[in-house]
């Protein structure tokens, strides 16, 4: 599933790509991906508007028109979605294709388009969006936001980790990788956590992520190969342990995440 660091990697995209191009038409004729739009309604909000700007907070973006004056147009890839930026000022020669898995297509006026491509067709496209739901994003909570949102309560802290209401961004990899970087089990309560424990935590998810920047995704984590039956830790060839927390496949080594 797409996690902060793809999410930003598509909005760099639409920030690269579209930002200054007019909007001729908008294809939303799938109605489970833009739903509860009716079809059409996405086009009439946005047609002959400018892009002028791509915002994110967590894993969920935004495309903005007309200088914030226009409506938003907001985003989630939801596990396998996708954004291709095509034709001018895009770097393609020509303007995309509308494949079957095309489920929300951007037609520019000069001939380009931005697609939403989705195999499984999870993501979701939709008029100002409202993300009053989301904790602070991941890469800009504060250390005071970062205590008092993951060091309370009773639930693993991996659990805490994902709950977006508390910090937003964190998927199961992006944990997987944060917890064993800081060396604390996907299973300790995150109330029992101390200040300093936290604060580790937090600067590890923070290098976890620029780490998925720099390499080009949370897949490139330094243990995520090793998430695996027969792996062994690359810190201290213990073997790896899984388990569930949250509901998620969890991986961790129990000699270095006691």
């Amino acid at each position: 599933m797409p996690e902060l660091p793809e999410v930003e990697k598509a909005r760099a995209l639409v920030e690269r790509g579209a930002v200054g191009r007019v909007i001729e038409s908008v294809d939303d004729s799938d109605t489970y991906v833009c739903r509860p739009h009716a079809p059409g309604e996405l086009d009439d909000a946005l047609a002959g508007r400018t892009i002028t700007g791509a915002g994110r907070i967590g894993k969920a973006f935004w495309i903005e028109t007309d200088g914030g004056e226009g409506p938003d147009l907001g985003l989630h890839l939801g596990m396998a979605g996708r954004i291709i930026v095509a034709g001018e000022g895009a770097g393609h020669p020509r303007p995309l294709r509308n494949p079957a898995w095309d489920r929300l297509t951007v037609a520019f006026a000069d001939g380009g388009a931005l697609v939403m491509r989705d195999k499984r067709r999870l993501s979701r496209a939709v008029l100002n969006p409202d993300h009053s739901h989301l904790g602070p994003d991941a890469e800009r909570i504060t250390r005071e936001q970062f205590r008092s949102r993951i060091g309370t309560g009773t639930a693993p802290v991996k659990a805490r980790l994902m709950d977006q209401s508390k910090v937003a961004g964190v998927g199961n990899l992006l944990a997987d990788e944060t917890l064993w970087q800081a060396g604390i089990s996907p299973l300790h309560p995150a109330g029992e956590l101390d200040e300093s424990q936290l604060d580790h935590l937090r600067r590890c998810l923070r290098a976890a992520t620029r780490r998925a920047h720099r390499l080009g995704g949370v897949h490139k984590g330094e243990v995520i190969p090793y998430r695996r039956s027969g792996r062994e830790c690359p810190r201290c060839a213990s073997s790896m342990e899984r388990g569930k927390v949250g509901g998620r496949t969890t991986w961790w080594c129990p000699a270095c995440q006691p």
